[in-house]
């Protein structure tokens, strides 16, 4: 967070003043797999490292941390380099992660590669979670969330285990940013994403949901709307997809046997 001055106008009683006020910050955070630079992200300055890992793993990159030989972050240069054990292809891997035509979205400029989504192997998971449960980990989000309450400029992301134990929350200024986030957290300390629920702030677009569904997440809920493309990865995965987690109800958009009374 950042402190600026600003003028505050109240406009019932044409009033101004000079006041502090807190902005949320954005910084590059460039990741290099083994010598070659991947991508450039956008985000808040915390979690650096798992957002790394995150988003490799939620884009399809990595296929889980085992595969990782050496992690370094140079705070300095916000650069994170990854080098893959010598049996793994970096240059294989980049190579069919680009070899789909994608789509860009228009929320916040996510991609989904579409050709790839008929690919994605059906989540295999037993995991049920009380209704209440999804109300309550959704419900504290905000709350949680110490960024959004000073700024109101960041989104949230939480991870929980079916008894509403909060595993890993991270804020960033990209939703998709704050998703890698906690599935990077998780990832690094060996939490099965498949007894694991996410909860997040922001709309459940099919790029979001996709990225869940790569890690094997069952279930999905956010305080925010669906969109056409996140229902359509949802059930083509057979993940749990609910929306508008709010006060007493929600809706669930696929697959309601996961979640029980």
């Amino acid at each position: 967070m950042l402190k600026i001055d600003i003028v505050r106008i109240d406009v019932p009683s044409r009033k101004t003043c000079e006041v502090i006020d807190y902005v949320a910050e954005e910084i590059p955070l460039q990741i290099v797999i083994n010598k070659t630079p991947y991508a450039t992200l956008r985000c808040s300055p915390s979690n650096l490292k798992e957002l790394a890992i995150g988003h490799l793993l939620s884009e399809g990159i990595l296929k889980s941390v085992d595969e990782i030989e050496g992690l370094s972050l140079s705070e300095e240069e916000t650069v994170c380099r990854v080098k893959l054990k010598k049996d793994i292809s970096a240059d294989k891997r980049l190579r069919l992660s680009r070899s789909f035509s994608r789509v860009i979205f228009s929320a916040c400029g996510g991609r989904l590669p579409f050709r790839s989504v008929g690919r994605q192997p059906k989540i295999q998971s037993d995991l049920i979670v009380k209704a209440e449960v999804i109300m309550q980990g959704v419900g504290r989000l905000n709350s949680d969330a110490k960024i959004f309450r000073k700024t109101g400029g960041v989104h949230v992301a939480a991870m929980y285990l079916s008894d509403g134990t909060l595993k890993a929350l991270a804020e960033d200024v990209g939703r998709h940013n704050a998703v890698d986030k906690v599935i990077g957290a998780c990832a690094l300390d060996n939490t099965a994403f498949s007894r694991c629920f996410l909860a997040l702030s922001g709309r459940l677009s099919g790029d979001i949901v996709l990225k869940a569904a790569r890690v094997g997440l069952p279930i999905v809920g956010s305080l925010a709307a669906a969109i056409d493309s996140g229902i359509a990865v949802a059930k083509n995965a057979h993940l749990t997809l609910i929306g508008f987690v709010r006060g007493n109800r929600m809706n669930v958009y696929s697959v309601p046997e996961r979640i029980s009374f």
